[in-house]
């Protein structure tokens, strides 16, 4: 009697899903289209065509030109090199403080 009952609940949960059972394409499957179909779409596609045509060709954008300055910016100048004095290496800074 229990295997019955078993049987009998499995089977009543399974009707559901095999209701659900629907075909569901599959990546790159196409169904059939009619004559009607094609010819829209092509009537589309030229529609779709001809209106890009109608677009006027823009120039260049910057979006950002308003927050840059009108010229190129100017190189930094490095500052030529500072030529030092040579100083005198024979004198001893000890000896000369001693005898002021």
């Amino acid at each position: 009697m229990r295997v019955f009952l078993a049987a009998v609940m499995i089977a009543s949960l399974a009707g559901p899903a095999f209701a659900q059972d629907t075909h569901v394409p599959r990546y790159g499957e196409q169904k059939a289209k009619t004559p009607e179909e094609i010819a829209a779409e092509k009537e589309a596609e030229k529609a779709y065509q001809k209106s890009l045509g109608n677009i006027p060709d823009k120039g260049p954008t910057d979006p950002w030109g308003n927050v840059r300055s009108d010229g190129a910016p100017k190189p930094v100048a490095k500052a030529a090199p500072v030529k030092r004095a040579k100083t005198d290496t024979k004198t001893d800074t000890k000896t000369d403080s001693a005898a002021k």
